[in-house]
């Protein structure tokens, strides 16, 4: 039965989903494909970030999320913490290393060990609207340990390593493309921009399309779909990433029109200088058939003094 849900691409829907503690748990497990036993979410969920527009400072909330997360492993619990942004741009890479940057340095991320004193390991989930140009829709990145002169995969747990070194999986929302492969894309399936409605706040789903340990994260997204709230916010995206294209287009064309009038200088220039050497050359000759220095004047508009320096 094709039921309507509502577009996590939308900040307000991901944060509605992700409210539900049992849905985000189950989200994040099938993504870093380890059992969360805990999930509790940090209090920032919205970042002010100063942006430039039509030569204005602008305020703008950027949406992450922060968590704690206990997970199960062979050897027992283990604590890590959880970095989750979205974004609609690569251009937001150098907020992304900036938010990395403050978890490594701040001391309370660090906890006390038998061993000694050892930060958590991040996991970074990246949900990108639009991706880098490779066309697969997850992609996963950890710091495997290899022996140089072997290429030998050292399976053992380095606190050292993990302490300095995170993990990250990339999800290009762009590239889902209808793809069921596994049951991680399966789930992504309710990101898929392929299933929208004429009204981009909703996407046309089959729950029995849906393994039935994910339905909840279908009939979640469902209730969103209906919210009043939810509705309202959704329209005020809109509104600003409407304002925010249109104001990048006029940078974009302010830029090419700035560019298109360097280069028609540049040619002028060059044309100018071109018509120099010519006149240069007639002056030349003219001097050369001793030719009286006013008619040469006249007629090559040069100066005496440049006349005489020939």
């Amino acid at each position: 039965m094709e039921v309507q849900i509502a577009n996590p691409i939308y900040d307000v829907v991901f944060k509605y989903m992700m409210e539900d503690n049992a849905v985000a748990k189950l989200v994040v497990s099938s993504i870093i494909k380890e059992e969360v036993l805990e999930l509790e979410p940090k209090p920032q969920e919205h970042t002010r970030e100063k942006v430039t527009i039509d030569g204005q400072d602008t305020s703008l909330t950027v949406y992450r999320l922060d968590f704690s997360a206990k997970i199960k492993t062979p050897d027992g619990p283990k604590l890590i913490h959880i970095e989750m942004q979205k974004a609609s741009l690569l251009t937001d890479i150098p907020r992304f290393r900036r938010y990395l940057g403050e978890y490594y340095i701040d001391p309370h991320n660090n906890i006390t060990t038998p061993d000694g004193i050892k930060g958590l390991q991040i996991y970074c989930l990246y949900f990108l609207g639009k991706g880098f140009g490779i066309d697969a829709p997850v992609l996963r990145i950890g710091p495997n340990v290899v022996d140089d002169a072997t290429s030998e995969v050292i399976e053992e747990k380095i606190d050292f390593i993990e302490s300095l070194h995170h993990k990250s999986w990339v999800i290009q929302i762009d590239c889902l493309k209808a793809r069921r492969r596994n049951e991680l894309e399966q789930l992504l399936a309710v990101f898929d921009q392929s299933n929208r409605d004429k009204d981009w706040h909703i996407l046309n789903v089959s729950e029995e399309d849906f393994p039935e340990k994910f339905r909840s994260i279908v009939r979640r997204l469902k209730s969103a779909a209906s919210n009043p709230q939810v509705k309202k916010q959704m329209k005020a995206e809109d509104e600003f990433i409407n304002y925010l294209q249109n104001c990048i287009r006029v940078e974009r064309d302010k830029a090419l029109d700035e560019e298109r009038q360097k280069s028609l200088k540049e040619q002028q220039k060059i044309i100018l200088e071109s018509e120099k050497l010519k006149t240069i050359e007639i002056a030349k000759s003219l001097k050369k058939d001793n030719m009286p220095i006013e008619f040469i004047i006249k007629h090559t508009k040069l100066t005496k003094e440049e006349i005489e320096d020939l």
